[in-house]
């Protein structure tokens, strides 16, 4: 039975990848029901993950409607255009610590369209800035401190004896250092812009369009709405740390990490509602609310299915896999990244698979280490992100293959996680 329940996971997980967008929760509820049907006992549904990217979405949309992200946006464009000619480094910084401070890598929509156009008018192939731009936004999930995935990982490691702080420690060093890595080898990748065949054609069509310099307007409460929401984060970190087992600040606590979260993510968005003065109304037609709203959908489908199945087989995959990755704890890392392709979410994949490959055993080292493999959503090439990259560079050298896996996006999402993971065993032992 389990490979007759393991065929319906994979093609669940198949059918919503292909209808892509929300419908891979969709397809997580039928996999799930199929299974019931079967006689399968029903997992947990990851209401905890699920409420706090509903919370911490609410407070980010809130700040796009006071204007906040076009004012980061702004800051942004200020650091790429001051040294365009290192677009490659700066732009995946950027996004970097956008997701790291927000918590999702969404944020990295908005400034997709300025790291396409300066390396344009640089003439840099724009396919290297905006691919490890990307594969930045996606792997800095697995270091925000207020990130769905980062929060549940906790929740696991702290019994095991490892705190809050040195989590994000080994979790942000080692991504970091992966990202700046990976930004300086894409400098090579692909041949230069101006040698490039499909962006000649485009180029002898007027096929491609002329840069242009529109100026944002700021709104007056954008800024206010940033410095709201950082003060929360901190306070998520201090009261996070202030709870945690290691530190013990609070040794009884009235909320939990997670309801801390939940609480101080709503009350920065009323905070923003009214210091800024919002139309509360308004912030459910904001992107990034929709966004987060369908990744909830998301984890709450394929987590559920994994948790359903991982729970119905776990004997038998803790028999198989136990001496496996006792043995050889790089694989775990492996493990994840396959996971996370199909299942395109880094808190889902965190939710179905890490609470049982602790359980096989596998030491809290191996565990930090191969956090960062759950970011593997760059496999195939239809997460928004991805997909955005490649429509907004009209040069064509972002572009999709005819094999579907040959994309700009393999090389430097593969390495990144590599270089992460490595990192993360090498940082971790001196941590840890």
């Amino acid at each position: 039975m389990l490979w007759v329940e393991l065929g319906i996971v994979l093609l669940s997980i198949f059918l919503g990848a292909r209808l892509g967008g929300v419908a891979i929760g969709f397809a997580g509820g039928l996999g799930v029901m199929v299974l019931a049907m079967l006689g399968v006992q029903s997992g947990n549904i990851p209401w905890d993950v699920i409420l706090i990217i509903m919370s911490v979405i609410s407070a980010i949309a809130a700040m796009q409607m006071a204007g906040g992200m076009d004012y980061l946006v702004h800051l942004a464009e200020r650091m790429m255009r001051r040294h365009p000619d290192k677009i490659t480094l700066i732009a995946p910084l950027i996004t970097y610590f956008m997701t790291l401070l927000a918590g999702t890598g969404h944020t990295a929509f908005s400034t997709l369209p300025v790291i396409a156009q300066v390396a344009k008018e640089q003439k840099i192939r724009p396919s290297r800035p905006l691919s490890v731009s990307v594969i930045a936004s996606q792997i800095a999930i697995t270091a925000s401190p207020v990130s769905a995935a980062m929060v549940f990982f906790v929740s696991l490691m702290e019994p095991r004896g490892v705190s809050y702080l040195q989590v994000l420690a080994v979790c942000i060093a080692s991504t970091l250092a992966a990202v700046i890595l990976t930004s300086l080898i894409a400098n090579h990748l692909g041949c230069e812009l101006e040698n490039d065949p499909v962006y000649q054609h485009r180029l002898a069509n007027s096929e491609i369009a002329a840069p242009d310099r529109q100026q944002l307007e700021i709104e007056a409460g954008a800024q206010a709405s940033v410095w709201i929401f950082v003060v929360a984060i901190v306070a998520v970190m201090a009261y996070a740390t202030a709870v945690s087992p290691t530190v013990a600040l609070i040794t009884d606590p009235s909320m939990s990490r997670d309801q801390a979260i939940i609480t101080l993510m709503l009350t920065a968005a009323l905070a923003i509602i009214l210091i800024c003065k919002l139309d509360a109304e308004q912030i459910v037609t904001a992107a990034t609310f929709r966004s987060g709203m369908s990744a909830c959908i998301c984890v709450m489908g394929v987590a559920w299915l994994g948790d359903t199945f991982v729970k119905s087989n776990l004997e038998t995959i803790q028999h198989t896999a136990s001496s496996l990755l006792n043995a050889y704890p790089w694989m775990l890392a492996m493990v994840l990244f396959f996971a996370a392709m199909l299942l395109y979410s880094q808190a889902a994949t965190t939710k179905a698979l890490l609470p049982a490959a602790l359980a096989l055993g596998v030491s809290p080292l191996t565990a930090v280490a191969s956090f960062a493999a759950v970011s593997a959503l760059f496999v195939l090439p239809t997460y928004p992100t991805l997909l955005a990259a490649v429509e907004l560079d009209d040069t064509g050298s972002t572009r999709i293959g005819k094999a579907v896996f040959n994309h700009p996006f393999m090389i430097p999402g593969l390495l990144a996680i590599t270089l992460a993971v490595s990192f993360g065993f090498a940082i971790g032992s001196v941590v840890l």
